[in-house]
């Protein structure tokens, strides 16, 4: 009997979406069913990926504030915006070729975007299969619920009472937490790890993270933490943004026991050697961290999304948030140096960890098809 076939469908807008889906596939391998990705956006013509992409990480990067207003003004769930939609159907002809061909069973979405469009086909008779959505936030933001999905996987139980008060049924919302890769949940010596990565295993680490696509102000992060007393080491995780990572190392060349780096498939080992995440808790480096037991110091969370992200953190017990950067180093200095304090968070950071997330949402797939 042939398996049953799943499409893992997501969306390269920052690198969460993606990772989720990734993720998904790598659990796939293990399964009996079988699992493809497909990134969207690499079957959308160049100037809708520019668009959809580029304006994106623009607006992140340049005008947050500007992106937290429009995040709060598209938060309206189930009111489906009828321009946006039909532009992005119009522009899907190669996406929905590769979906009439690989001809899924079941179409498991980490981005709202293949979500939308899986269901337009849908509507119109040319898609008769399961369509089921992974929230890749702890929150779930109207955006996801422009169009309906037969399935739901989100990351905390509030996000399925939430659901639930617009009529969703409890059976039709799985509380799985975000997947991620089966690599993060393999057990690694930070000792051996740190050797291999040129680290210092004796040192307090801080990880700064900016995201796959380096948007963030890592600099003045650097320069505040000039103001430590106590002895750390710090790594800057720059992702694709190069120009970042060689102005880091020039601005910051005085700075010992700092290492810069750019894109790197062996984040989870740098995980590994971390105590604490500091910068912008996108949801699936937070449940990445989860997974390693990290702790977490919110800097310049991107309103909306990220902000409701950090207020979660705050709530279990598992980060504290730096609102002023010129008092960053007094607050990690507290963090590291007051007595019980760091492993007590770090204990609540493993208790919302879900390592199996990915294969216990494919399981349940196994339960819609």
């Amino acid at each position: 009997m042939p398996k049953k076939r799943v499409l893992v469908l997501s969306a390269s807008v920052g690198a969460g979406h993606l990772r989720a889906g990734e993720a998904l596939a790598a659990a796939g391998q293990d399964s009996d069913l079988e699992v493809v990705h497909q990134d969207v956006l690499e079957l959308m013509p160049r100037p809708f990926q520019k668009l959809y992409r580029d304006a994106y990480l623009d607006m992140v990067g340049r005008a947050p504030q500007i992106f937290g207003w429009l995040y709060e003004l598209t938060d309206k769930p189930f009111q489906e915006d009828v321009l946006r939609q039909a532009f992005e159907e119009a522009s899907a002809g190669r996406f929905y070729e590769f979906v009439d061909k690989f001809n899924p069973d079941l179409a498991l979405c980490t981005h709202f975007l293949p979500s939308s469009l899986i269901h337009k086909r849908r509507k119109k008779g040319k898609f008769a299969h399961t369509l089921a959505t992974v929230v890749t936030d702890f929150d779930v933001h109207g955006m996801w619920l422009a169009t309906p999905s037969d399935h739901y996987f989100v990351a905390v139980p509030e996000a399925r009472a939430y659901l639930k008060t617009f009529g969703i049924s409890g059976r039709a919302i799985s509380v799985t937490g975000i997947p991620t890769h089966p690599v993060f949940s393999q057990n690694q010596d930070r000792k051996e790890t740190a050797a291999r990565l040129g680290l210092r295993p004796d040192l307090p680490t801080l990880l700064i993270s900016t995201g796959g696509f380096g948007v963030g102000s890592v600099g003045q992060i650097l320069e505040a933490l000039r103001d430590l007393t106590t002895p750390v080491q710090i790594v800057a995780a720059c992702g694709r943004n190069d120009e970042l990572r060689q102005k880091l190392q020039q601005q910051f060349s005085d700075q010992e026991n700092l290492h810069v780096i750019g894109f790197t498939k062996a984040f989870d080992e740098y995980m590994t050697c971390a105590d604490l995440m500091l910068g912008k808790p996108g949801g699936l480096t937070t449940w990445e961290s989860f997974v390693k037991g990290l702790v977490w110091v919110v800097i310049n969370p991107i309103p909306g999304q990220e902000e409701r992200n950090t207020y979660h953190l705050l709530e279990q017990g598992v980060g504290i948030w730096a609102y002023q950067v010129r008092t960053l180093a007094f607050k990690v200095d507290q963090l590291l140096q007051e007595s019980g304090r760091l492993d007590g968070m770090r204990k609540n950071s493993l208790r919302m960890a879900r390592p199996q997330a990915a294969r216990e949402i494919l399981e349940h797939c196994k339960d819609l098809l």
